[in-house]
């Protein structure tokens, strides 16, 4: 991307075709357009019917993937949204998951790690998926974030959640993710959650244009263990990381009872958190910004963000207009912002 005039060039993938993603993803991109230039990766039939249903005024322009590969990423005005086809295996029947189309969803994520790769795009934004669907097609699959890492070739991957407004908005990185509570102490290693914390720095640098950013690390156990009366990972794991990263110099404290840390006395202070589990730091994040979150996958080669929540299939079924897409919005501010940090511009939008 080049100039801070230029809109940059976001790919939105629309995510299980029977949930609300279609309609999340064209509703943003149109509210966006002046500004960030979307390119939406679906159903062009599927969309451009959603479209009609939702603003007639919405115009949609249909590509070929052939054609981008052979000629690349047209340019369009504001007044229209690019859209490459990637078509559906069924017709969709909202709020009804259907396998055989698990295959296109996978798809639709191929064409824009494809396009990332290649630069046709400066970020992903990906509307929520169905795991189930996509397994029940006969592919083994466990979640955006492992399948980009694997198409992309990256032996690790940090999940970030972000919320909140300007000047002081909550990041909450994760050291383990999708795990039994059983199988967290053994996941967190010196080895493991340095790799973490050198991602997690490095990305908060070039990929959100902060200098020296300042992380706060939780400890795994009540009271980050109370001097190992209530475990001894604190001791034996994470405050040898930290130090190991401190010597490093990266700007990493702790570990600090979970359970006071997340208070505006040391978050107004603070530009992430690394919290060691899932759930033991993205509920006070979702509470914070349930509906305006947004998820964040640092280590790629490629920008990606994606909402903070499911596909509601539930709302798909009532029918359009019943989805709120105030994360799509947000997930798409922050891509855009972190392109811009990447290619030095100001960013043109407030998240």
């Amino acid at each position: 991307m080049n100039a801070q005039h230029k809109r940059p060039a976001i790919a939105i993938t629309c995510g299980e075709p029977a949930g609300i993603g279609p309609e999340i993803a064209l509703k943003a991109a149109w509210e966006l357009r002046a500004l960030v230039n979307c390119v939406l990766i679906g159903d062009a039939a599927l969309l451009s019917m959603t479209a009609n249903a939702i603003d007639p005024a919405i115009r949609l322009v249909a590509l070929s993937l052939q054609a981008v590969r052979n000629d690349g990423m047209p340019g369009f005005p504001p007044d229209r949204i690019a859209v490459v086809d990637c078509q559906l295996a069924v017709p969709v029947v909202p709020g009804q998951l259907d396998a055989r189309n698990g295959r296109y969803v996978l798809q639709t994520l191929d064409i824009a790690i494809e396009g990332a790769l290649q630069r046709w795009f400066d970020a992903i934004v990906t509307a929520p998926l169905q795991k189930s669907t996509i397994n029940d097609a006969g592919v083994p699959f466990t979640g955006h974030t492992e399948y980009l890492a694997d198409k992309t070739g990256t032996p690790q991957v940090v999940m970030m959640l972000a919320g909140g407004e300007s000047p002081h908005p909550l990041r909450v990185a994760l050291a383990t993710t999708h795990l039994a509570l059983k199988d967290v102490p053994a996941a967190i290693t010196f080895d493991s959650l340095s790799r973490t914390i050198d991602i997690l720095h490095r990305d908060l640098q070039r990929k959100f244009g902060l200098a020296r950013p300042r992380i706060l690390a939780t400890g795994l156990n009540p009271h980050a263990g109370e001097g190992g009366y209530l475990g001894r990972e604190e001791i034996d794991v994470i405050a040898p990381a930290l130090a190991a990263a401190q010597a490093a110099g990266i700007d990493i404290s702790g570990p600090y009872p979970a359970d006071t840390l997340f208070q505006p006395k040391y978050l107004d202070n603070a530009d992430c958190v690394l919290a060691m589990y899932h759930d033991q730091g993205l509920p006070v994040l979702k509470h914070a910004s349930f509906g305006r979150g947004v998820n964040i996958t640092l280590g790629l080669p490629i920008i990606r963000t994606s909402v903070d929540h499911g596909t509601a299939l539930d709302l798909a079924a009532a029918g359009l207009g019943h989805a709120d897409h105030g994360s799509m919005i947000q997930a798409i501010k922050v891509a855009e912002q972190m392109a811009r940090a990447v290619s030095g511009a100001p960013s043109a939008l407030r998240s």
